[in-house]
């Protein structure tokens, strides 16, 4: 069983950034997509960034230009860089990946951006 664990989260000031990291168990030459989603409070989880094996990269709109995705197989890790940091951005940040047509979750990593 693969197990996804975030960390990087924290408190920063708007305009500020942060480097969010997901660490797998196990390879991720076989987890594909590998990706990030939110949730602020008393929202839905909403899609933020998304990296195939391929090295395709799809972002929300709400985040394109500002975050970055990039995944390390030797190091089994999948990162998301964000640049640009806005109170709206605060919310649970969950690392996901897609393995044998399974959903594996990680426990999330709170961001929290003040004004």
């Amino acid at each position: 069983q693969v197990q996804l664990v975030e960390s990087g989260g924290g408190l920063v000031q708007a305009g500020g950034s942060l480097t969010l990291s997901c660490a797998a168990s196990q390879s991720i030459f076989s987890i594909n997509p590998m990706g990030w989603y939110r949730q602020a409070p008393g929202k839905q989880r909403e899609f933020v960034a998304r990296l195939s094996g391929a090295g395709i990269t799809n972002y929300a709109n709400s985040v394109k230009g500002r975050f970055t995705i990039a995944r390390d197989n030797a190091k089994n890790t999948v990162d998301l860089q964000m640049n640009s940091l806005k109170p709206e951005d605060t919310a649970v940040y969950y690392c996901y990946g897609l393995r044998d047509s399974k959903m594996i979750w990680g426990q999330g990593t709170q961001v929290t951006v003040s004004s």
